[in-house]
């Protein structure tokens, strides 16, 4: 501006983005007062980034209020607030704008759609949810897997699961197939129901289906009682293992270590031969023996066995451990083709294996198929990261890093703001600071 030079809505916008991912707000309108005053109207791209801003930090009627500033709202402007309402379980604020929404010609995207049948599923008003969907359907929206799963959840909620398995009929006729989710949902809706025989016919479709079934988190007890009335039926599980794994499965999602084990052992009765191969393998992790661990893992793959989460998760962690990390890598692959998404904590020793190696760029990778893949990040996976980037001078690179963890609602710990320091100390001739603290091979020596 002093050189003369009058800045266009790029320039403006781009500042405001930067402002509002610092949570600088208040510049923020200083900023767009600032436009005002020198004549130019602010674009609907700059008022979206701030009212994303403060719906982010729940000001969600001062950004209505903004709104009435718009010359041209549009859908993103919409689908910013609706979403904030909801956030809020503001249900009637949120249905406002949905009708305003319609009312201007604009279609809300499937996810600010799904989060208004979440907030009206969790109210009970679930028939209304179906008109919403309608409604989106006839004005040529998107509504996907996710969406429908939400509606058939508020009906087995309300203890109508029959009404969520026509939904997946009426879904299927549409061309949107249902998903694993869409079948733990009304497994779980009708053992609640106690219809333990349609639990148990919807499990027997999954398999005709090609869907394997896995009971994710939250779904561990109905996956016991299918369990139990299929031990209870003619002819049981009929040999096959993959149910109880999924049981396991259940149970390492919700962190039930001690009860995986427990069931685990249990399952000797029926499986004896892959149990004890099991807890060798274990056994073999714990007393640092993977050479031995990792045979026995081999012998069940060439005898086309179906190794346990267990198996995958204690042989990883032991690879790290050992600097192994191609290894663990590799059986990491092996363990999401079984069907296992392995927890943070599994993603977050392979990062910083990657990053003692000196392997930023696929620690990088791994981090954002993490994301990609629904997993979500802790402040443990980005430590790692910003510590070497650091390390490696780039401490641009690791600032953004840290604006993506704060972005994201992570809250970065002592190790990641000590890496920034001091990296930034060094950049700034401040050197002596930096020689008495930094991340070297994987360790801390403290200012």
């Amino acid at each position: 501006m002093e050189s003369g030079i009058q800045g266009d809505d790029y320039t403006f916008g781009i500042l405001m983005k930067g402002l509002c991912l610092t949570n600088r707000i208040g510049d923020g309108f200083k900023l767009l007062q600032a436009m005002k005053s020198r004549g130019i109207t602010p674009n609907t791209v700059v008022y979206n980034t701030l009212l994303h801003a403060l719906c982010k930090n729940k000001k969600v009627g001062r950004a209505r209020s903004l709104m009435n500033e718009m010359e041209a709202p549009n859908d993103v402007t919409f689908n910013v607030l609706i979403s904030g309402y909801c956030g809020e379980e503001n249900l009637v604020q949120a249905l406002v704008l949905l009708e305003k929404c319609f009312g201007l010609g604009f279609v809300p995207d499937v996810v600010t759609v799904t989060k208004v049948l979440e907030i009206l599923c969790s109210d009970g008003r679930v028939m209304e949810a179906v008109k919403v969907i309608e409604r989106v359907e006839s004005k040529g929206g998107l509504v996907d897997v996710v969406a429908y799963n939400t509606l058939i959840k508020g009906f087995c909620r309300l203890g109508k699961a029959k009404l969520g398995l026509r939904i997946v009929k009426e879904m299927e006729r549409k061309g949107c197939l249902p998903n694993v989710d869409t079948y733990n949902v009304l497994i779980s809706g009708f053992c609640e129901s106690g219809m333990l025989d349609m639990a148990l016919d919807l499990f027997n479709d999954m398999k005709t289906d090609g869907i394997n079934w896995n009971f994710v988190t939250g779904r561990t007890k109905e996956g016991f009682e299918i369990l139990e009335l299929m031990n209870e039926r003619k002819g049981g599980s009929l040999g096959q293992i993959s149910p109880y794994n999924s049981v396991l499965y259940g149970l390492y999602k919700e962190h039930r270590l001690d009860e995986a084990l427990e069931f685990l052992t249990n399952m000797g009765k029926l499986f004896p031969r892959a149990v004890d191969r099991s807890l060798r393998i274990l056994g073999f992790c714990e007393e640092g023996a993977t050479e031995n661990a990792k045979r026995v893992y081999n012998q069940i793959i060439m005898e086309r066995g179906v190794p346990s989460v267990f198996i995958y998760d204690c042989l990883i962690h032991r690879y790290c451990q050992e600097g192994c990390i191609r290894e663990a890598f590799e059986l990491l692959n092996e363990m999401i083709a079984h069907g296992y998404f392995p927890l943070a904590l599994t993603f977050n020793s392979l990062i910083s294996g990657f990053c003692e190696q000196g392997k930023v760029g696929s620690a990088l990778k791994l981090l954002e198929d993490m994301v990609g893949r629904g997993c979500s990040p802790d402040a443990r996976s980005y430590s790692p990261l910003v510590a070497a980037l650091c390390h490696m001078g780039d401490f641009q690179k690791a600032l953004r890093l840290v604006l993506q963890m704060v972005e994201k609602g992570i809250i970065p710990d002592y190790f990641t703001w000590n890496s920034l320091l001091i990296c930034l100390s060094q950049e700034t001739g401040n050197g002596e600071w930096g020689k008495r603290g930094g991340y070297h091979g994987g360790h801390w020596n403290q200012c």
